[in-house]
């Protein structure tokens, strides 16, 4: 009698693990995917502004930007011959959330100081329905001193300027998108130029094979100056990366490389067809 009760327990155990079973794993596939979505861009930076994307804790990153001067005609092999940009930076991932740089910049002798923060980021069910990520930087103009007005009202804090940025980004698919608002703030400016600057920024990604996108950048400065007309920022352009390194290749009507000079200086109308040729080089040193 106790031996057919134990076979009958056993059996009863059997076929409640059995129907138990399915229904857990129904449960487990219903339960919402709250891990992170891949990153939204492949690199720090797109063309001209940084991304919600940071370098990971312990990692090294070497960026290389470069400007040709405006494509004119084949005197010149369409700019390539002209003056040019260039600048250089190293950026490091303190965490997997925080990122501090510096970079040198040919036009101006621009030294930066640049940091990110990733505040949010995008989930694969939506719990968090996009990226956010705080960027700013410290410029200092490392030209000799007349260039900042009379020498008796000569300071160092002159040579200095700062961006603010708060980066939103939403990757749906093989396209993302990012929206960026920029305070820049230029201690010393000449008559008829703003201390204070505002702009507002848009990108897009668009993967088209497995490595390869397409890129597109649009800033718009909110911020008149007296002495001189600022134009929108538009660039255009393929991107192309490996595991180590993105190499993006554009064309944009902007001179400048530091986002602030860029922002509030440009002087080339878009809309009137004045590009040149711009290419990223970004690799993973560690």
């Amino acid at each position: 009698m106790e031996k057919r009760y134990f076979n009958s327990l056993s059996a009863g155990l059997i076929l409640l693990f059995a129907i138990s079973v399915p229904g857990l794993r129904a449960q487990n596939e219903d339960k919402p995917d709250n891990r992170p979505i891949r990153p939204p861009f492949e690199t720090i930076a797109l063309l001209d502004n940084q991304t919600t994307v940071n370098p990971f804790k312990g990692s090294l990153h070497f960026e290389i930007s470069h400007r040709f001067s405006e494509i004119k005609d084949i005197g010149d092999l369409f700019g390539i011959y002209g003056s040019a940009n260039t600048r250089l930076a190293l950026d490091y991932g303190i965490s997997d959330r925080i990122m501090a740089g510096f970079g040198t910049t040919r036009d101006y002798k621009l030294q930066d100081f640049e940091w990110k923060v990733s505040i949010l980021t995008q989930t694969r069910s939506w719990s968090i329905p996009l990226s956010l990520s705080y960027y700013g930087n410290m410029v200092i103009d490392a030209r000799s001193k007349d260039n900042f007005g009379p020498e008796d009202q000569y300071k160092f804090t002159h040579r200095m300027s700062y961006l603010t940025q708060f980066i939103t980004s939403v990757k749906t698919g093989p396209v993302s998108f990012q929206v960026i608002p920029s305070f820049a703030w230029f201690n010393a400016v000449a008559d008829g130029y703003n201390n204070v600057n505002f702009a507002l920024s848009f990108g897009v990604r668009a993967q088209v094979i497995r490595m390869s996108s397409i890129v597109l950048e649009y800033d718009q400065p909110l911020t008149k100056h007296e002495a001189l007309e600022v134009y929108p920022n538009l660039g255009l352009g393929i991107e192309v990366g490996t595991s180590t390194h993105s190499f993006r290749i554009f064309v944009a009507n902007y001179q400048n490389i530091i986002k602030q000079y860029n922002l509030f200086y440009n002087t080339n109308d878009p809309w009137s067809g004045n590009f040149r040729f711009g290419f990223n080089i970004s690799v993973k040193l560690r």
